[in-house]
C-alpha cells in the first residue's frame, strides 16, 4: 500500500473528477494535457497531485481502466485465491500490511439489537472521501464512506437500535491512521459484523484478495465451494458492512466491467486505481 500524506483526503475530490473523466474517456485514451483542459490546471500541477495521491500517473493510472488490465489481474488473481483456499480461509486475513481478524457477531446479540452494547464512532478523511468508522469493545462493526446527506447516527442505529452510541473522533482516529496511513498495528486488526453463515464465508474469502487482485463473482463462488451461487455470492458481497477492510471493491464482472459499488464506481475505480500503485 502507497503511505500517502495526511492531507491526502483533501484532494479526493479533485482526483474523483479526473477519475470519473478518465472512466468516461478510456477508450480514447487522453493524454495528461487533454485531462488537465478538462480540470483547468496546468499539466505539472495535474502531474504532481495526482501522483501524491494515486503513487503513480494519470498515464499509468488510465491503464488499470482498461479492460486487458482487469483481465490480466483476474487471471493473475485466480490462482491466490487457489492457494488460499488449499490453505484454509480460517485464520487472519491479509491487508495490505496488517492482519486483520474476521468474527461474528452471535444470533443473540445480533437479536437484542445492541442492548448493554456501547459503540464509538467518528467521521474522518480519508484518501477516498469522509468516513464513518464505529467499534465496540470487540472490535470495528462499520466503516462506511459518506455520501452528502448521510447521517453518521442513523446509519449506526440500523445496525445496532438499541445500543448506547458515543460519537468519539479520538477514540477512532487511530484505527482510520491505521487502516488508511500505514500506522503500525500493536495487534491484529479486529473486524466484528453481523451476517449469515454464507456472508462471512464470501467475506473470508475476499480478504484473501492481495491488494491490487481482482476476481470475479463466480470465482468467488467456486472458491467458497459453491459454485453455482455467484448471484448470491454477489448479494453477500454487497452487503458488506466494512468498505475497504473487507475488500468488495475487487470484484468486477467477468468481462472485467466493474460492476456495482455501493460507495459508488468512481470510488471504486479510485481504490482500485490507488491499489495498483503500490507494492502490496
Amino acid at each position: 500500500m502507497t503511505k500517502l500524506p495526511a492531507d491526502s483526503s483533501r484532494d479526493y475530490a479533485r482526483i474523483a473528477e479526473a477519475i470519473a473523466w478518465l472512466h468516461a474517456h478510456r477508450r480514447e485514451q487522453p493524454d495528461l494535457a487533454a485531462l488537465a483542459r478538462h480540470l483547468n490546471l496546468s499539466e505539472p500541477h495535474l502531474q504532481r497531485l495526482f501522483t501524491r495521491w494515486a503513487g503513480i500517473s494519470p498515464k499509468w493510472f488510465l491503464q488499470t481502466l482498461t479492460l486487458e488490465y482487469a483481465r490480466t489481474q483476474l487471471a493473475a488473481t485466480r490462482d491466490v485465491l487457489s492457494l488460499s483456499l488449499a490453505a484454509g480461509l480460517s485464520g487472519p486475513g491479509r491487508l495490505h500490511d496488517l492482519f486483520v481478524t474476521l468474527d461474528a457477531v452471535s444470533p443473540g446479540e445480533a437479536k437484542s439489537g445492541g442492548l448493554g452494547l456501547t459503540i464509538r464512532h467518528g467521521v474522518h478523511p480519508t484518501p477516498f472521501g469522509e468516513a464513518l468508522i464505529a467499534a465496540s469493545a470487540r472490535g470495528i462493526c462499520k466503516l462506511h464512506f459518506l455520501a452528502d446527506g448521510d447521517d453518521p447516527e442513523s446509519l449506526l442505529r440500523a445496525d445496532w437500535p438499541f445500543a448506547t452510541l458515543h460519537a468519539d473522533a479520538a477514540a477512532t482516529a487511530p484505527l482510520i491512521a491505521t487502516i488508511f496511513h500505514a500506522a503500525r498495528p500493536t495487534a491484529p486488526l479486529a473486524l466484528w459484523v453481523k451476517g449469515s453463515n454464507f456472508q462471512f464465508q464470501v467475506w473470508r474469502a475476499l480478504l484473501a484478495i492481495p491488494p491490487g487482485g481482482l476476481t470475479t463473482y463466480r470465482t468467488l463462488a467456486e472458491t467458497i465451494g459453491h459454485p453455482r451461487a455467484a448471484r448470491a455470492v454477489g448479494n453477500a458481497v454487497a452487503a458488506n458492512p466494512l468498505a475497504y477492510l473487507i475488500p468488495c471493491h475487487r470484484v468486477i464482472r467477468e468481462s472485467g466491467a466493474l460492476g456495482g459499488y455501493r460507495w459508488g464506481l468512481v470510488r471504486k475505480n479510485a481504490i482500485q486505481g490507488w491499489e495498483s500503485g503500490g507494492d502490496g
